[in-house]
């Protein structure tokens, strides 16, 4: 690969730490939303896999595509949407910004167990 290619991972992992970075102060006032949340985040990282998995032998997909699949199901692109829910009223846009980038925390963490993971769960 090309160092262009590579240039995306840094841009990314900056603009995430300034997200979260602008969130912390929220999540630190009123922890309870997100203490709500996190286990809900939790178990659809879990059963999220398995339902691409399926969803692949459904369609017959082949081993690598199964993987991408179940993959993909499992994350979300939430900072998508971050900055529609931070021009929400105040405070209201506060508690959805920092619902959205725990979500993100929480996807991140399990994508690490994913790379390790699914090649294990998906072999054929």
């Amino acid at each position: 690969m090309d160092f262009s290619s590579w240039l995306p991972v840094p841009f990314m992992a900056l603009t995430f730490f300034v997200v979260t970075a602008s969130q912390i102060s929220s999540l630190y006032n009123n922890p309870e939303p997100i203490l709500t949340v996190i286990p809900i985040y939790i178990a659809f990282a879990i059963c999220a896999p398995f339902i691409g998995m399926l969803s692949s032998k459904i369609f017959k997909v082949n081993l690598y595509g199964t993987r991408a699949i179940a993959f993909s199901t499992s994350t979300r692109n939430s900072l998508v949407v971050l900055p529609l829910a931070l021009s929400l009223p105040s405070p209201d846009n506060q508690l959805v910004g920092v619902v959205i980038v725990t979500q993100t925390i929480v996807e991140i963490l399990f994508e690490l167990i994913y790379i390790k993971i699914i090649p294990y769960i998906i072999r054929r």
